[in-house]
């Protein structure tokens, strides 16, 4: 069985022991790090792109733009390319938590941090998320379980993991990123909607932690139900390697540059290699297609939900290898200076996006005489198409650019807040 590198290979476990000896080169005063914050900010705006996708695409409730047989070219990479956005988050929360530990804070300190915005986090998904995404608060359903909902219940879990040493934390992520394909092969019964009896507590677990898209009530037949896009497992695994990883930003510079070319490298050849062999890491294999274009669209075409050992190689790997060439050209400019403003507030950016590109898509259907009811229906109902919705691809990036420069002014204006303030509720925003 092939697997990711284990901390053993020279760079994670030597590294997580050696970094207490070194001069530690993270600014104790709290100053952001451009390149993680230019990464995020790039993911941020790609997220967009997809979100925008699901609002305004008039395919977008018919079939998934990675399903090789409906799909073309162009809408399949404008759907893969947002396959980033979640691990790169899910990973740099771990490494911002680091961070905050190199900068100072106490490992109490920390811990309680991790729980308050953990909850935060989830509270926001069910609620200010919920209704972003469908304009109606029916509370017959709960919510979608989704990226901010695994990112806070990750972070309270991080908050017992950070008393174990790095090294110790780093194999017990690398260990649930690279094995939990294993659990595949266990499925358990959904809920099949009113009417039918709430599936077991050990089923609704077993849906929390490792299978996608299924619903069910949270307490008896007739309470409200989710629907969980996000199981934990692996996406906590990913955060205690963010973790880990953030001690590489303990080291010089020139050091850590090598490094995240190294382990980007290895990472990015791992997934290739794997993926060739079709032997492990993602239930979905690839194959040869009618042309060579769609038989490379089957190579990179891993699974999201959950996502699987090989479609986090392919997605963290060159993440990294991102993290040392903007670490090279440190150089400002306008369009760096774009996207690190809105890496410097992540989840701000995270909240209004839904609303704006929500709010695009009902104008652009009124405005043109579509039906727009479907956009703000009740969730229990969403995801039903509906003739003459929607509009072609190239209103959907018109729309999607809009939206990002509508909020530009917005994220710019809170960054500088965030900057010049130290108010604790800032940390949660």
């Amino acid at each position: 069985m092939a697997a990711i590198p284990q901390p053993s290979n020279g760079y994670n476990v030597p590294l997580m022991l050696a970094v207490d000896r070194v001069p530690n080169p993270v600014d104790p005063s709290g100053r952001r790090i451009d390149s993680i914050d230019l990464l995020r900010g790039i993911v941020m705006v790609i997220m967009m792109l997809d979100h925008t996708r699901d609002f305004v695409h008039n395919a977008a409730l018919q079939f998934d733009p990675t399903d090789l047989s409906r799909t073309n070219i162009a809408l399949f990479f404008t759907r893969w390319i947002t396959h980033f956005c979640a691990p790169v988050f899910v990973f740099l929360a771990g490494t911002g938590a680091y961070l905050q530990l190199a900068r100072g804070k106490s490992k109490a300190q920390l811990s309680r941090f991790l729980v308050t915005r953990g909850l935060w986090l989830i509270f926001l998904e069910l609620t200010i998320v919920k209704l972003g995404v469908f304009f109606n608060p029916d509370i017959r359903f709960l919510g979608f379980l989704q990226v901010i909902w695994v990112i806070g219940v990750s972070m309270i879990i991080l908050a017992v993991l950070i008393y174990l040493p790095k090294s110790v934390i780093a194999a017990l992520g690398l260990s649930m990123i690279a094995l939990h394909n294993l659990l595949d092969t266990i499925r358990v019964d959904g809920w099949h909607g009113p009417g039918s009896a709430s599936p077991a507590l050990s089923h609704k677990l077993w849906i929390v932690l490792h299978q996608a898209f299924y619903t069910f009530p949270i307490f008896g037949d007739n309470s409200p139900v989710v629907a969980v896009i996000y199981p934990l497992i692996p996406w906590v695994g990913v955060m205690a390697v963010g973790y880990a990883f953030g001690a590489l930003y303990q080291l010089d510079a020139q050091r850590r540059r090598r490094l995240l070319l190294i382990i980007g490298g290895a990472v990015t050849a791992l997934f290739i290699v794997i993926r060739a062999t079709n032997l492990y890491g993602d239930p979905r294999e690839w194959s040869q297609q009618t042309n060579v274009i769609f038989t490379v669209l089957s190579f990179v075409n891993t699974t999201k939900y959950p996502p699987s050992l090989l479609f986090l190689l392919m997605t963290l790997g060159p993440a990294i290898l991102a993290l040392a060439l903007f670490e090279a050209r440190t150089s400002g400019g306008a369009i760096r200076d774009f996207f690190v403003t809105f890496g410097r507030v992540p989840l701000f950016f995270y909240l209004l996006q839904w609303f704006t590109a929500h709010i695009i898509s009902i104008v652009l259907h009124l405005a043109f005489g579509k039906p727009a009811s479907w956009l703000w229906q009740s969730p229990i109902n969403f995801g039903r198409p509906q003739p003459g919705i929607g509009f072609n691809l190239a209103v959907v990036y018109l729309a999607w650019i809009a939206g990002v420069l509508l909020l530009y002014p917005l994220c710019r204006w809170f960054a500088g807040v965030k900057q010049r303030r130290r108010d604790w509720w800032l940390s949660y925003l």
